[in-house]
């Protein structure tokens, strides 16, 4: 029974992305199903609660019978059934915790919970085996966090946002420069084209502190693009969308490499939506080329939400037989621990 392949059925929903993933043994990739909602939420220039979970309740039964014909996967094939328990936003969430709970007690298989934070980190898993301690930076729409990590399943957070995550700054920040929904793509594809011509603050606290704070630079930018309204001065994008970003990706870079270095890390790896971003890549792989600490950043299909995270995660506590009970419930505080 030892040498027996694991398949971890894996469901997400915590935001705008009805997704349903099958991986073996944590890391390969047997089906990986991704419905977005970008469309629907596009016009509102932001999710809207509501609208995500009815998506997620036309799309559940979708997704998850084109995830089994995908893998060519059948019920008796599949081990346990993993699904975001949190964060997230708790209407989307009680749709996928409700359909796992039901196939789980249908189907006769253990249920696991995963934290949506420790699924982005296993992300990473999915390309390359890990090596303990490592050091995370989680980068979202909802999270700026620096995790250490010297086991599977164990999480240390040593840094995270005072206020605005670095992804929410971003979809603010295009939002006031008339930029479609999501943001942050917009952004990253500007800061390409413009220079430098604006210094904006960069926040980087006490001198031994690993957190994060994006609002006062968020604020700064805000600012800066009403006073050109107001004396109806030409608003740069281009120009605006590079100050900004460099200064989001050089606190991110700088404290990163400072975090590695002081808790001598193996290993450096990049999660989250904000992992896509071709200025933080580029910004970390020329930072940690100096070292001799490997830098891993998945490729931009894994750094979005997705089902095959879940459940590369989800291999993890079923491995370490840390199931979930049938009164799993949706937790949008949910805390990494």
């Amino acid at each position: 029974m030892k040498n027996k392949d694991i398949y971890i059925l894996g469901i997400e929903t915590s935001c705008d992305e009805t997704a349903v993933a099958i991986v073996k043994n944590g890391r390969e990739i047997i089906a990986n199903v991704v419905s977005s909602q970008i469309e629907s939420h596009s016009r509102f220039g932001g999710v809207v609660p509501e609208i995500a979970s009815r998506h997620h309740v036309e799309q559940i039964t979708l997704v998850l019978e084109e995830a089994l014909e995908q893998g060519q996967m059948m019920w008796d094939d599949i081990d346990a059934i993993a699904v975001t328990a949190g964060p997230g936003l708790v209407g989307a969430l009680l749709i996928g915790i409700s359909a796992a709970k039901a196939l789980a007690f249908a189907k006769n298989k253990p249920l696991i919970g995963v934290h949506h934070i420790a699924g982005h980190i296993y992300a990473n898993r999915l390309v390359q085996e890990f090596e303990f301690p490592l050091l995370a930076l989680i980068v979202s729409g909802g999270h700026t966090e620096l995790v250490l990590m010297k086991e599977h399943g164990n999480y240390q957070v040593i840094g995270e946002t005072r206020d605005d995550a670095a992804g929410e700054a971003f979809d603010k920040v295009a939002r006031m420069l008339e930029l479609p929904y999501p943001g942050g793509p917009h952004i990253d594809r500007l800061a390409a084209e413009g220079k430098e011509e604006i210094q904006f603050p960069r926040a980087w606290l006490e001198q031994d502190s690993y957190d994060f704070s994006f609002s006062g630079l968020k604020s700064a930018v805000i600012n800066k693009i009403h006073n050109l309204k107001q004396r109806g001065e030409e608003i740069n994008q281009a120009n605006i969308a590079t100050s900004f970003q460099n200064s989001v990706v050089e606190v991110l870079t700088e404290k990163t490499y400072r975090a590695a270095l002081e808790y001598g890390v193996k290993q450096v790896i990049v999660a989250g939506g904000v992992a896509a971003n071709k200025g933080l890549r580029s910004s970390l792989e020329t930072k940690f080329a100096e070292s001799d600490i490997p830098l891993l950043i998945p490729p931009f299909a894994l750094c979005t939400d997705n089902a095959a995270m879940i459940a590369a995660a989800g291999t993890i506590s079923y491995q370490q037989e840390k199931y979930s009970s049938m009164d799993l419930n949706a937790n949008p505080s949910l805390m990494l621990k």
